[in-house]
């Protein structure tokens, strides 16, 4: 990828606001071409997270868990804070046990995303997992996660649903996609 311009300097920063999970910060910059500007941007933790895109005895395995911003139950894919001391496949295999009493023997990388890259520092890695086996471990929900098996053949329609809006999950069923697709080809 080529650069077009060279990246702003940052002549300040200056927490602004603090919680127990973010930190927002007022970022002073100058541009190339001398022009300055002030952004905010949202830090959270360096440990970063991981999405996980469950598929056993061909279905998808959503988890449908209740959402503070949106106010609703979201169906989405397991998803999780990386712990100290793990790695990004260790998490997403411990997530995966938490949420939907599942571990996997086989999880796949398809990409690191960026969350809201204009204003939010933070990285999901996306995996999806096979070769399930029953394991569950306790997680930290305050109440149990409802997990809904979903036809793996019928993922164009858990588009239509409304409930299925969290633009990572979707992105998610896109990047399996893909997987399943290119996984094929090369067993042919």
């Amino acid at each position: 990828m080529t650069q077009r311009h060279k990246k702003p300097e940052i002549l300040h920063t200056e927490v602004v606001a603090k919680s127990r999970l973010f930190q927002i910060e007022q970022v002073h910059l100058k541009f190339s071409n001398g022009v300055e500007r002030q952004y905010e941007r949202m830090k959270g933790g360096s440990r970063g997270a991981v999405m996980i895109v469950p598929i056993h005895e061909g279905r998808l395995l959503l988890a449908s868990e209740y959402a503070a911003g949106t106010d609703n139950y979201e169906l989405g894919f397991p998803k999780g804070l990386i712990d100290p001391g793990e790695t990004a496949i260790e998490a997403a295999n411990r997530e995966l046990q938490e949420e939907i009493g599942f571990g996997s023997h086989k999880l796949t990388l398809l990409k690191e995303l960026s969350l809201a890259p204009g204003y939010f520092s933070s990285k999901m890695q996306i995996f999806v997992a096979e070769e399930l086996y029953p394991s569950r471990l306790e997680g930290d929900e305050p109440e149990p996660i409802d997990v809904i098996p979903w036809p793996l053949a019928d993922w164009q329609l858990l588009l239509d649903n409304g409930d299925f809006s969290e633009s990572r999950s979707v992105s998610a069923l896109f990047l399996t996609q893909q997987y399943l697709a290119t996984s094929k080809t090369s067993k042919k």
